[in-house]
Order: structure tokens, then C-alpha cells, then sequence
């Protein structure tokens, strides 16, 4: 007979590769640096475009950080949940219609899309190169590991698979 996990043990986990993370960010931090220096060494004529530059710089600065604090969570999935390991839920097993990490399927690099059976009441979440959710759609990927969330989409499938089974 098989041992079955407990409902709250981690059977499969997705860490952010340091170095993905790193360039990421790098690269998203240096857009808004170079586009703040350029509004400040070479201002254009009109205040719009100005206030255009100033504004895409901030808000690129403003993402790379809030990238860096969400890349250093981990995701985690049990078998009742995929959660990050702070507590946050992004979904139950039960909610999830269907997992998709095909080829052509729309989703972040290294990642997969899961499709939930109705819209969460839990609302819009965007973790910037983790995961993010809008209505019944969640996409995990981004810095992560390509192997890992491979492993993850599977042991989803396999709980889909089970939960369907019993049904």
C-alpha cells in the first residue's frame, strides 16, 4: 500500500534561480535608470514627454524592487493547495479545472497556467516574475526554475487525476 502525504506536507516546490532573479531585476532597475538619467541629462522640449520619462523610470525602479522582495518566496505544493511559503494561498487543488504547460499554451517562461473551475474571491495578485492571478487564470514562471515547475505542473495533474478518480 502507498503512503499517502498529509494534507499539509510539501510534495513539490518551486525556487527562484539567484541568478535569473538577479538578472531580472538588473535589467528592469537599469531601464528605469537609464530613463530617469536621460529625462535629467537631456530633457525633451515638452513637459509631457518629460513627465512621460520620469514617470516609466520611476515605475520601472519601483518593479524591479517589488520584483526583488516577491522573488525571494518560494512556492509550494501540498496536497491540498499550491501556496507560497509565507501562507499566501493561490489556489486549491479543488478549485483547479486544468493545468497547461504546453508549448504553445500562454504563459510565463519557465512556467505553466493553471485554469480554476470559477473566478476566486481571492482577486487580482501580480508577483512579479513568480506568479499572478486574474480572474480564473493563475501563471506561475518567470525567474523560476524550468525543472521545477515542470515537476510541480505533473504533481498537480497527478492530484487532478486522484481528485477526479475519487469523485
Amino acid at each position: 500500500m502507498l503512503n499517502r502525504p498529509k494534507d499539509d506536507e510539501i510534495i513539490g516546490f518551486i525556487d527562484p534561480k539567484p541568478a535569473r532573479r538577479t538578472t531580472a531585476v538588473g535589467a528592469v532597475g537599469m531601464l528605469g535608470t537609464i530613463l530617469i538619467y536621460l529625462a535629467a541629462t537631456h530633457p525633451p522640449a515638452d513637459l509631457g514627454w518629460l513627465l512621460f520619462l520620469v514617470a516609466l523610470g520611476a515605475g520601472a525602479l519601483y518593479l524591479s524592487w517589488r520584483m526583488w522582495i516577491v522573488t525571494g518566496i518560494r512556492i509550494e505544493l501540498t496536497p491540498k493547495e499550491l501556496r507560497e511559503e509565507n501562507g499566501r494561498v493561490l489556489c486549491t487543488i479543488e478549485e483547479i479545472a486544468s493545468v497547461d504547460r504546453g508549448f504553445f499554451a500562454f504563459k510565463p517562461a519557465n512556467g505553466f497556467l493553471v485554469r480554476q473551475k470559477d473566478k476566486t474571491q481571492r482577486g487580482r495578485v501580480y508577483a512579479p516574475g513568480l506568479w499572478w492571478r486574474a480572474g480564473r487564470t493563475i501563471m506561475v514562471g518567470g525567474v523560476t526554475s524550468g525543472a521545477q515547475a515542470k515537476s510541480v505542473a505533473d504533481l498537480i495533474t497527478v492530484l487532478l487525476v486522484e481528485r477526479d478518480h475519487q469523485a
